[in-house]
């Protein structure tokens, strides 16, 4: 089964074709950023990156003939059950006016269709578990506020994809595990999978839950509050603060951290110190309040994402909540793989494949 990934970033197009489960190549696109300014929203580059991806393919001795289903990344669409969608008009017309916002993973599902469609033999056209998936329980959404009500929005894919590999590994099916999976990037999600659904998880794009390299996480309200009529600061300011100018960086001007943990260890940086074991102090909490979601029946405790890689991030987390269940590590976030996966065994029969309306 020759399978083509698709998933596009702001600047970029990343494509993987894979026979079945193994790799043939991958790609990433790098686009000149001038050119993309000529069009007035992102959805309209469309038939742009098109064109490059199929060159790209030809390059590497492929032809869009050759392929047996087509995969993307999932977009801004409204709040949907996790699992594999077949592309079909409504979705593409959602990704298009960008029915939840605009952002560059619109691009996913339409371009998958688009190069189905071109196809002799008219070939499937999946997304993944894209960033809405929302399974939260409705005791979950409550905030405190009517006005308020809380959001799933975090790293589905990764962190679906990682809960369904450990299943494997261990000869058991997801939906009979309860599992809580963190996703450790730029932003930090962590998430309680109760038999196959994400019942609870923190917003992981616009504040709640630990800091991250880049993000403020759940902070003291009566101070934002103020911080937000001090007449300082306009609402953009402030929503930079949240993201993008939050977490690690507000306090070292660095969001990388790997150079905080050695500013940390090797240089003896006390400050660096400090934050780098408040961040890991932060997920452990967040993964204790996912336990009592869970009733304390908790199966495992997986660990996923770029900062995974940090031997020394994950032992500061083991020593507060291994006693809550064993802990796996799956460091970095291979979104082509998890793309790919899920196509494959939808193709296979052992993923449902469901209708976007």
């Amino acid at each position: 089964m020759k399978i083509l990934a698709i998933n596009p970033g702001s600047t970029s197009t990343k494509i993987s074709i894979f026979e079945d489960l193994t790799p043939i190549f991958t790609e990433t696109i790098r686009h000149n950023i001038e050119e993309l300014d000529k069009y007035d929203s992102i959805t309209e580059q469309y038939t742009f990156r098109k064109e490059f991806i199929i060159n790209t393919i030809k390059v590497n001795n492929y032809c869009v003939n050759d392929l047996d289903v087509v995969v993307g990344r999932g977009g801004l669409l409204k709040p949907i059950p996790g699992g594999v969608y077949e592309v079909n008009d409504i979705m593409v017309e959602d990704l298009r006016i960008g029915i939840q916002g605009e952002h560059a993973s619109n691009l996913g599902g339409i371009l998958a269709k688009e190069i189905s469609d071109s196809t002799d033999k008219k070939i499937p056209a999946f997304i993944v578990d894209p960033v809405v998936v929302d399974e939260m329980e409705d005791i979950a959404r409550l905030s405190g506020r009517p006005e308020l009500p809380r959001t799933s929005i975090f790293h589905a894919l990764n962190q679906k994809a990682v809960a369904r590999r450990f299943a494997k590994e261990k000869n058991l099916k997801y939906e009979d595990l309860n599992l809580i999976v963190v996703h450790l990037g730029g932003g930090i999600t962590v998430g309680a999978h109760k038999k196959g659904r994400v019942v609870d998880v923190n917003n992981g794009l616009d504040g709640d839950g630990p800091f991250s390299p880049e993000r403020t996480g759940s902070v003291p309200i009566g101070g934002l509050t103020k911080l937000c009529f001090s007449g300082k600061y306009s609402l953009p300011q402030i929503k930079k603060m949240i993201t993008g100018q939050g977490g690690i960086v507000a306090y070292l001007n660095t969001n990388n951290a790997k150079d905080v943990e050695e500013m940390a260890y090797i240089s003896n940086n006390e400050k660096a110190k400090i934050v780098f074991e408040a961040m890991a102090y932060q997920v452990s909490k967040e993964i204790g309040a996912c336990s009592s979601v869970l009733c304390g029946k908790v199966d495992a405790i997986l660990i996923t994402g770029g900062i995974a890689y940090s031997k020394k991030l994950i032992e500061l987390m083991k020593e507060r909540v291994e006693f809550i269940a064993p802990l796996y590590v799956y460091p970095g976030e291979d979104e082509m793989q998890a793309l790919v996966e899920g196509a494959y065994y939808a193709m296979s029969g052992e993923l449902e494949i469901k209708k976007y309306s």
